[in-house]
């Protein structure tokens, strides 16, 4: 039996934690990018307080993001505001378009795979763990070390941006084509997705959830981030696949359609709690 040092911890407590960094992101994300407008440091410590950041967590997270060329300070008096940069504002906006399209309607499908081939030599470990991430982040999956899958065959130009950049073009092909009629396409999905553990983290969301109803604008404020917060994670977890491919009463439709309703509910009351306490004289 395996011993486990230090506290064990849950997929539900896994999936409710989250870094100071990425928790300064959402908040930017969601307030300051729509607004467009500077946010005080005491009105960001404040707000990560209320997420269970301790204000020393919260400055440091702060100094990293502008270390990383996404926001920029200015004094004013004692008090330093900060203001998005380009490069931050291209971030969060692509990071914003990509949580809240995933979570959009589902989208018709023509029935047409892509296939990518790719030629990784085995001793090449390193390498092939970063095309294993970064096609994972492009949606696709993994049928075997050398074979890689889509329905969503507008993901080519990912695919190629990724093997370019690593080097990879040379030896690799793709394909987009219909299924033939050997194997079932829903096993073919099971084979490069390991849909039982993307199922398991959209119930522990759901789980998460469940028993949130602020009462108060500034619960509504701090309710938001941390769904938000929660959600993020889906679009690099699961792939999108049509519901042809997913397993009947697929746990993400009911996590996205939780996730709509409370972001909705919850937005006109978050929103003039931000207001409030982003206002500084």
């Amino acid at each position: 039996m395996e011993v486990v040092d230090g506290p064990f911890v849950t997929r539900r407590q896994e999936l409710g934690a989250a870094s100071a960094r990425s928790l300064l992101l959402t908040v930017l994300g969601e307030f300051v990018l729509p607004s467009g407008r500077p946010v005080w440091t005491s009105t960001l410590i404040e707000l990560l307080g209320e997420l269970d950041v301790a204000e020393k967590a919260a400055r440091q997270a702060i100094m990293r993001t502008a270390d990383s060329g996404w926001i920029e300070g200015s004094r004013v008096g004692r008090e330093t505001r900060w203001e998005l940069t380009s490069a931050g504002t291209r971030l969060l906006r692509e990071g914003t378009d990509r949580i809240y399209g995933f979570a959009a309607d589902e989208r018709a499908w023509d029935g047409r795979w892509l296939v990518v081939t790719v030629g990784v030599p085995e001793n090449e470990r390193a390498l092939r763990q970063r095309l294993r991430t970064q096609l994972g982040w492009a949606g696709m999956g993994s049928v075997n070390g050398n074979t890689w899958v889509s329905p969503w065959t507008e993901r080519e130009p990912e695919a190629f941006g990724v093997l370019d950049e690593l080097g990879l073009l040379g030896g690799s092909w793709s394909f987009v084509a219909a299924a033939g009629q050997i194997g079932a396409e829903r096993s073919l999905a099971r084979s490069a997705w390991d849909l039982d553990a993307i199922e398991g983290r959209y119930e522990d969301f759901l789980e998460l959830v469940s028993g949130r109803r602020p009462r108060t604008d500034r619960q509504a404020l701090v309710a938001q981030v941390r769904l938000i917060q929660a959600w993020r994670r889906f679009p690099l977890l699961d792939p999108g696949l049509p519901r042809d491919l997913l397993p009947p009463r697929w746990s993400g439709n009911r996590a996205a359609e939780v996730f709509r309703e409370r972001h909705a509910s919850w937005a006109p009351r978050a929103q003039l709690a931000w207001e409030s306490v982003s206002r500084q004289d």
